[in-house]
């Protein structure tokens, strides 16, 4: 889910999250006195693993996780700002900050281990492409929260920030949690593009629409079991959902199909050797965000 629209040009350039970032990021309008006089003394880096440690000091074991997300993919696991929320279909939401400490624990442990596998994945895209891709996921802003007796949304993300719901219906596993921050992580790559997904996808997705409808069956082709949610329609052309949820989904497949074929397994169907316009999509966002990098062998009818 997109939201948190960029206040100034999105650059899909990481810049390491410093040790004035990361106090408003872990502590917000609170500041800890004793963290600022503590974690002070040292180098930038050390800085910023002190102030996690300090945020996270009531519950070491997830400080330990906290700091290993920072030093594997310098990103930075804090909290969300208390807000009210326009959750479109889902209605007025309040979100409060939760961090992932104690039971919420696992969830930290989510994302770390999703960020990390993601880490390695691009890491391993970069090195057989032979170029780096045109993609950011590292040094990101991750902001913890609840939804106040809703389960909704799962995440959301904006100007490079991404906001994780620890109660989150969706939010249940390792896998889960590594597909479900992808897409969004699309969303903020596709924004610092210019709305790629607009400009590129945008014609394909209003000719599905003209097409089918919001009618799952015609539409199962374009999506390959992608989420269906309420009207039984899919995430990606439900009413109100533009053209960058389809973008959004469409990356989200490309990330499982190559981890398929990574772990020596093969695609059954893959998604590009469906209707032609999932072939074009297809080789439009591989091209444009993977670097050309596309393990899929070639569709038989080609």
């Amino acid at each position: 889910m997109l939201a948190l629209l960029c206040a100034m040009p999105c650059t899909a350039h990481a810049q390491a999250i410093d040790a004035a970032e990361a106090r408003v990021i872990l502590f917000g309008a609170m500041p800890d006195p004793q963290a600022d006089t503590e974690c002070n003394d040292s180098t930038p880096a050390d800085q910023v693993t002190c102030l996690l440690r300090k945020r996270y000091a009531k519950d070491p074991k997830a400080a330990v996780l906290a700091v290993e997300l920072w030093q594997k993919t310098g990103s930075l696991a804090g909290l969300l700002h208390e807000r009210d929320f326009d959750g479109g279909y889902r209605g007025a939401l309040h979100l409060v900050p939760h961090l992932p400490v104690g039971v919420d624990r696992k969830h930290l442990q989510f994302v770390t281990s999703a960020l990390t596998a993601l880490d390695d994945f691009f890491t391993g895209l970069e090195k057989e492409a032979g170029k780096a891709p045109r993609y950011r996921w590292r040094d990101l802003d991750l902001r913890f929260f609840r939804s106040v007796g809703r389960r909704t949304p799962a995440a959301y993300a904006g100007d490079w920030q991404v906001a994780y719901n620890v109660r989150g219906t969706l939010n249940h596993s390792t896998t889960v949690v590594r597909n479900l921050l992808f897409h969004e992580i699309f969303h903020l790559n596709d924004q610092a593009a210019g709305d790629w997904s607009s400009r590129a996808l945008g014609d394909i997705h209003h000719s599905i629409i003209e097409r089918c409808g919001r009618e799952a069956k015609c539409l199962e082709p374009y999506v390959q079991g992608w989420l269906k949610v309420r009207g039984k329609t899919y995430y990606a052309f439900m009413p109100g959902n533009g053209v960058e949820e389809y973008a959004a989904d469409l990356a989200q497949n490309y990330l499982r199909e190559q981890l398929t074929i990574l772990t020596g397994q093969t695609v059954k169907h893959p998604f590009k050797c469906g209707p032609p316009e999932n072939a074009k999509a297809w080789k439009l966002i591989v091209d444009e965000f993977f670097a050309g990098i596309d393990r899929i062998p070639a569709c038989a009818n080609n």
